[in-house]
């Protein structure tokens, strides 16, 4: 009685929203402390999208009702990622242990070609592919809701869709972040755009002002009541390629209506025994956590010590290593084999650390990708879902740099994404998150540009036990790693897991890049004698997670680094 008293005063607080930031994290965040429920829970980046989802469950839902509702209500309440004009992937787990994904990533149109970001000299033309109506990849999260409830949902789909029709027309009280970030993009919003967006009012923005947005409720309606149709063509794909030939952008209705999500089967591995799944291709962030688990699983990083010399050196050559291979290995299955099984088998992550030296940093320089035997503002957004029974989601969608290219599709409402800057635009170049990629992810007609995203479902003795993801662009695998292993090497309970300090190391710059007070000073000086680059940045992903404890009760941790939300029952 007691706990359920404070988990609904906890929602009260959060309903509040105007103390703490979304996940864009320019301002101090309350520290949620950990949400109890013995039935459903949804943990997410905005109080309103996890109480919708909740709110389905209630009414009869499943973990895929639950999180179809809790996308819609994303696109509405969190622009900064929430979206239908991007896209991203979805993990499921029914209670009986069976697992599927669906691959929402957008693709490139069919008149993208790998020099479309070059001038005549060969070079990058600054901001073509991010601030452009160039800069979007066709939208996939429309089909990719439709088709994973399709297939799972058990309500009716204009049931689950209408709680963020409702939350469009009727507005919601942004948070005190939110209103910070609507007021820095101000200027953006209005460059960008022929009609002044719902984004934008003529005085600045205040925490618990409503943000109302009807054109967006309209087109959520048309989704409603003609499905596919009602995005993919008529007046939403016309609103689309009217907004694209207004900047020269290059989508099509012919686009709009080749576009399709595509169920693949997630990867698998094991990790000191607990059973790991997460996504696969053309999702790079699975294989890098799974290589990067495999790399340190022959090493205890209890008697190491958390974040000690010794583990964080470890784990940061691991993490250096398996960027390397994501830049030669890692693209779009459906344009080229991507050997998964080689790349994350034991014998070959082994191999990949035979010139670990516990004493001295390797030089990225040095580490080369390796050779599998055959025998990418980090503006995504993740949430998590358990539902009565057992059955779970890990979803991670993106618009990829926050609120996307800041284009709002004119008299439809919503952003369109910025996801072509997921491509190689020239090999060894570096995207807005510092990746380089080769010619594997090069841009190319109706591929899928890789991804860091890394929805992650862990099993213990064949029995479900921890739901995760985390925005956060390039750090999003890193991130999931350091999560999951300060739960089962560091026995962590899951809010410290989460809350405490993260680093990142991705190959190239060869740094290592870690939070204010992240890292013990002391540790921080011996890496640096040790020969390693430090640098302090702001936050390091933002998790939201649920934790099945040993009596079935769901134990949801919220990052303090947002406004994240863990509502249950």
């Amino acid at each position: 009685m007691i706990r359920n008293i404070f988990v609904s005063l906890l929602v009260l607080v959060l309903l509040s929203g105007c103390s703490g930031s979304p996940e864009s994290g320019k301002k101090a965040a309350i520290i949620y402390p950990g949400t109890l429920a013995d039935s459903g829970m949804v943990v997410s980046a905005h109080p309103e999208s996890s109480k919708i989802g909740v709110e389905v469950m209630r009414k009869g839902g499943n973990a895929v009702d639950a999180a179809v509702a809790t996308e819609f209500a994303l696109a509405v309440c969190y622009p900064e990622a929430g979206n239908i004009g991007g896209g991203g992937f979805m993990l499921f787990r029914s209670a009986d242990g069976r697992t599927d994904m669906i691959d929402y990533r957008e693709t490139a149109p069919a008149l993208a070609t790998a020099s479309m970001y070059l001038d005549n000299e060969g070079k990058v033309i600054d901001g073509l592919s991010t601030d452009t109506h160039l800069s979007s990849g066709v939208p996939g999260t429309v089909d990719g809701m439709l088709n994973i409830h399709s297939k799972y949902g058990v309500l009716l789909f204009r049931d689950v869709i209408q709680p963020a029709i409702d939350l469009a027309r009727k507005g919601f009280p942004v948070t005190s972040g939110q209103a910070s970030d609507l007021n820095n993009y101000r200027e953006l919003f209005l460059d960008r755009n022929i009609s002044r967006p719902a984004f934008v009012k003529d005085s600045p923005w205040k925490c618990g002002d409503t943000l109302k947005q009807a054109d967006l409720a309209l087109t959520l309606e048309r989704i409603r009541d003609f499905g596919r149709e009602g995005f993919y063509s008529s007046r939403t794909a016309g609103l689309i390629t009217k907004e694209m030939k207004r900047g020269r952008g290059l989508i099509t209705l012919k686009d709009l209506s080749d576009y399709r999500s595509a169920f693949r089967d997630p990867l698998t591995t094991d990790y000191k025994g607990y059973k790991i799944i997460s996504s696969s291709p053309p999702s790079g962030g699975g294989i890098i956590l799974f290589q990067g688990l495999g790399m340190i699983e022959p090493y205890s990083l209890r008697e190491m010590g958390f974040h000690s010399l010794s583990a964080v050196h470890l784990i940061a050559e691991a993490e250096r290593r398996a960027f390397a291979d994501r830049a030669e290995y890692l693209g779009d299955p459906d344009i080229m084999t991507v050997p998964y099984d080689r790349l994350i088998d034991k014998k070959y992550l082994l191999q990949r650390m035979k010139d670990f030296s516990p004493d001295s940093a390797s030089l990225s320089s040095h580490v080369g990708p390796g050779t599998p035997m055959a025998v990418t503002s980090e503006e995504t957004t993740h949430y998590s879902v358990v539902d009565p029974h057992g059955n779970a989601v890990a979803a991670t969608t993106t618009l990829n740099g926050t609120f996307g290219s800041c284009i709002v599709v004119d008299s439809a409402g919503f952003l369109m994404n910025n996801q072509m800057d997921d491509f190689s635009l020239k090999p060894g170049f570096p995207n807005m998150y510092g990746l380089v990629g080769g010619e594997t992810n090069s841009v190319r007609a109706g591929k899928r540009m890789l991804s860091s995203m890394t929805p992650v479902i862990i099993e213990k003795e064949g029995t479900l036990f921890l739901v995760a993801g985390s925005p956060g662009g390039s750090t999003i695998p890193t991130t999931l790693l350091q999560v999951i292993v300060n739960v089962i090497d560091f026995g962590m309970d899951l809010k410290s897991a989460i809350d405490t300090g993260r680093f990142h190391h991705q190959w190239y710059p060869d740094i290592i890049l870690y939070e204010r007070n992240g890292i013990d000073t002391a540790e921080v000086e011996k890496l640096v004698k040790m020969g390693h680059e430090m640098k302090i940045r702001g936050s390091i992903g933002r998790v939201n997670a649920i934790h099945i404890l040993p009596d079935g009760r769901r134990s949801g941790g919220a990052d303090r680094r947002g406004n994240n939300s863990a509502i249950g029952y």
